[in-house]
């Protein structure tokens, strides 16, 4: 069975009671109170324990900080106990007490030093709810203590998370996903008496999971010498506390500091580093660290800090030291710049052992898409090993995907079996061995579709002919919920030739019970619709990764293509069908710069990144106040504008319109492109198209128009896309 974080009952139950917390504080302390809170039951709790075997000894150590010390427990000062703090709950000093509280273990605790929050006694924090919670913490059942202890842990970690779920973005700055964590330890495997280092430590995630896998494989967690760096005062307190709950002594630095221009391990050379750096970083000083001995392969660039990132880590890495780090994906990718030539030399010097593109929606704080890059100065040989992992993990929530402990046990082996120069059966197609010689012939992209699945970034998951008959049963249902609806279907027959108010007074005119089947009709039929639309577009985006990723397009004969052996022919994207082009964007797209002009009523458009929609009259302000400039854009014209990292774009489906001189606008071949073909294309397989958008220096990103020129695509022929285009604009049609 699979193993989840999200697999969770008294963790959340504590999440739960907590919030009552929420509408009783400012939003910007309510962390700090949460996390402080578990933080002393915690290390009261362990104290306890720890107190009554001394007592039971007999021996009078009870009161010796050193007893403690010796068994990574802190010392707990009496005004701190938590006896203390439960018997001052429901007192107007409630709030008080607990800060003398932090404050006594600070002084008996140098290493927490102005780390721990004081802020309960602030008068905006309703002391009565303080109290109640306080007796939430109180209620544990603290019998069986290790068990407990290792379960108050993971309610610390699950508050974390949910407080990243909570803040967005900024959740992001202090928490990585444990299954992400659990892969990079998994894979990496530290050992006792080693250096573990993570130069953006968050909340110190990584490191508790180092800890967690010594001691599990029969060392002790504190044989591990770890040190840390992080930029975010609050961030840099959690991780503190974080790491003294797990009682790991680590060097974290004496404040937070940013890691680019104040290293504070300047000669540290670490058997591990593992890292989830802030992804496409811009902004972070190059132009004042230009001569830095750590860009041993080149000066990184001013607008992104990834490889920055890299060298960083590279330049901290022991003789044989080995590193697990987060990076988006563009890095993986990008063919031109600093940055293309810092991969090329970091690949040359045979550092890059392993590449595993991740699955969507494993964050809270973004949805670019991630690979983790394994890196080992101790490599052997020259290869290195591609997995695809994107299909793997299971979705906890609507927006939440986890790895299970199974998929990463299933990724950690195949790279430690690659690590022993064990055969691989590269058949499964979810990982590939590539020469360094490959690597060169594909430009060095890292990309792991290059080497895996011929080239195209898609999120569906499994194999569309093993679950078609699933999707058709689940469809079924939605069906015959919908014609169930007879009501409903009769009454609107009846009222389809009549105004509102004839309808209002149709519903007026019936009986309470027939009036209560029509709006349970209503409401069923509005979900039923809703479920039956959402999977159509699943089944559809299946169907392209079925006929378009894996070939299996139905022939003349009604068989699958690849499957039934249809012929290939090898391209510089890989093997392809033998009628199917690779073909440059440049001869497919053609740019417009038509204008407006004297065209009187011309509707203006803007894009998203959901494609391009009519402009409401109210947004149009100052922007058309000269419309006669905009560019003219026609049915099937594509056109494109940026947002951050996002690719907005979008193929016209009305007759005319216009849109802003800031766009760019390209008619598409439609000798050998269906423009919504293209667009789907575009969406389904989004990361091979993200190295269209560099910076920019107005609006932060910019189309480049040269990379979109080179980018190449794969054609098939015009009359199996227009097919697919059918079946998916009009299957959702033909089953209401």
């Amino acid at each position: 069975m699979a193993t989840s974080s999200a697999n969770i009952g008294f963790e959340k139950q504590i999440w739960d009671a907590a919030c009552v917390l929420w509408g009783h504080i400012p939003a910007a302390d309510y962390r700090k109170v949460i996390v402080g809170l578990i933080f002393l039951r915690y290390i009261g709790s362990a104290f306890e324990k720890r107190y009554n075997e001394l007592v039971s000894e007999g021996d009078g150590f009870e009161d010796d900080p050193d007893a403690y010390e010796e068994d990574n427990i802190f010392f707990v000062p009496e005004k701190a106990r938590w006896q203390t703090i439960s018997s001052a709950a429901h007192t107007p000093e409630i709030g008080t007490v607990i800060d003398d509280a932090m404050r006594a273990i600070e002084a008996d605790n140098k290493k927490l030093k102005n780390v721990l929050p004081k802020n309960y006694a602030n008068p905006d924090l309703d002391k009565r709810v303080l109290g109640d919670v306080v007796d939430l913490f109180t209620n544990m059942d603290m019998s069986d203590t290790e068990e407990n202890k290792d379960l108050l842990g993971r309610t610390y970690e699950y508050c974390i998370a949910q407080f990243a779920a909570y803040e967005g973005v900024k959740g992001g700055e202090f928490y990585t996903p444990a299954s992400i964590v659990k892969t990079i330890v998994a894979v990496l495997r530290p050992f006792s008496n080693c250096r573990v280092y993570d130069p953006c430590c968050g909340s110190g995630g990584m490191f508790v999971q180092s800890a967690k896998f010594i001691q599990a494989h029969s060392g002790r967690r504190g044989t591990i010498s770890v040190y840390g760096q992080e930029s975010n005062a609050d961030t840099w307190k959690m991780a503190k506390m974080n790491l003294a709950i797990r009682g790991i002594d680590a060097d974290l630095g004496e404040y937070q500091a940013d890691t680019f221009f104040n290293d504070i391990h300047p000669t540290l050379k670490s058997d591990f580093i593992m890292a989830n750096p802030p992804f496409n970083l811009s902004n972070w000083g190059q132009d004042k660290l230009k001569d830095d001995k750590r860009w041993k392969y080149g000066i990184p660039p001013a607008g992104n800090a990834n490889y920055a990132w890299i060298q960083h880590m590279i330049h901290h890495l022991a003789p044989n030291g080995k590193i697990g780090v987060v990076l988006a994906n563009t890095a993986l990718s990008i063919s031109n710049g600093e940055e293309f030539e810092i991969r090329k030399k970091i690949v040359d010097d045979n550092l890059v052992e392993a590449i595993v593109a991740l699955p969507a929606h494993l964050f809270y704080a973004t949805k670019i898409k991630v690979s983790i890059w394994f890196i080992n100065k101790g490599k052997k040989g020259s290869d290195t090993l591609f997995i695809d992992a994107r299909s793997l993990g299971h979705m906890v929530n609507r927006t939440i995907r986890e790895l299970s402990d199974e998929e990463i046990l299933l990724v950690s082996d195949i790279i430690h079996k690659f690590q022993n120069g064990e055969k691989l059966d590269e058949e499964s197609g979810f990982f590939k061995v590539a020469s360094l010689l490959e690597i060169h012939e594909k430009k060095y992209n890292l990309s792991p579709s290059k080497y895996v699945s011929g080239g195209l970034f898609t999120d569906e998951i499994g194999e569309y002919e093993d679950e078609h008959e699933e999707d058709v049963k689940e469809i079924g249902k939605y069906v015959t919920n919908i014609r169930k609806c007879v009501s409903l279907q009769e009454f609107a027959q009846k009222s389809r030739v009549v105004n509102f108010d004839d309808v209002i007074s149709l519903v007026g005119r019936m009986s309470a019970d027939d009036a209560h089947k029509l709006f349970h009709d209503t409401e069923s039929m509005k979900v039923n619709l809703e479920c039956l639309k959402h999977k159509v577009e699943e089944v559809a985006d299946k169907l392209f990764k079925y006929w378009f990723v894996d070939f299996n397009f139905y022939n003349e004969s009604g068989e699958p293509y690849k499957n039934s052996g249809g012929d290939f022919k090898v391209t510089e994207y890989g093997d392809i069908p033998a009628s199917w082009n690779v073909t440059p964007f440049g001869e497919l797209l053609t740019p417009s710069t038509e204008k407006v002009g004297d065209r009187k009523n011309i509707p203006e458009y803007s894009t998203t990144n959901l494609g391009i929609f009519p402009r409401a009259t109210k947004f149009n302000k100052s922007l058309t106040s000269n419309s006669s400039k905009n560019k003219l854009i026609r049915k099937g014209d594509i056109v494109f504008g940026m947002s951050r990292e996002i690719l907005n774009f979008g193929v016209m489906l009305d007759d005319i319109g216009s849109v802003s001189p800031a766009y760019h606008v390209y008619h598409i071949n439609e000798q050998q492109l269906n423009p919504e073909f293209l667009e789907v294309y575009m969406r389904l397989c989004s990361e091979y198209f993200l190295s269209l958008i560099k910076p920019g220096a107005r609006e932060g990103q910019v189309l480049d128009k040269d990379e979109l020129t080179r980018k190449l695509i794969l054609c098939p022929p015009i009359d199996i896309q227009d097919k697919y285009m059918i079946i998916r604009t009009n299957v959702y049609r033909w089953l209401i």
